[in-house]
């Protein structure tokens, strides 16, 4: 499957998937503002359908923006593809639309609004994946 649109409003969720960990980012039902709203370390299939599902229903999310790793040429890369797979699985286990958002230099950008909101370097790591998801969500909601 690919990303299929999003409803016009509602609240979402933007995604810094990761083989590990996933940040995870919430906007608004208005998607004015996304905020970090935290790191999730992958488990099993099971385990990890059961956190999206009760993400969806805490958060009553209306779909999900996913970062999509791309080269700065803009092609694909394997990992491009396992965020496609990954994708995919998602839409299987929670039936919410998605759509892809380029990821290029969002973790730069994270690590730099970190530094600038004064984050200690202690504590910049453990939020790094839910910055770069916030990072990815407002730049979907701004364009």
């Amino acid at each position: 499957m690919t990303d299929c649109l999003l409803p016009e409003s509602g609240r979402l969720a933007g995604i810094d998937f990761g083989t590990v960990r996933i940040g995870i980012a919430i906007c608004d039902a208005q998607r004015i503002l996304a905020t970090p709203h935290e790191n999730y370390t992958r488990r099993s299939e099971l385990e990890d359908a059961q956190f999206f599902q009760n993400l969806i229903a805490s958060e009553t999310l209306a779909g999900f923006v996913i970062g999509l790793p791309l080269h700065t040429d803009g092609n694909e890369s394997q990992k491009s593809q396992e965020t496609r797979a990954f994708a995919n699985w998602l839409f299987e286990v929670t039936g919410l639309p998605f759509e892809f958002q380029d990821e290029r230099y969002s973790t730069k950008s994270a690590h730099e609004l970190m530094i600038g909101g004064n984050i200690k370097a202690s504590k910049r790591k453990k939020r790094l994946d839910a910055v770069a998801a916030q990072v990815i969500l407002s730049s979907y909601i701004e364009r």
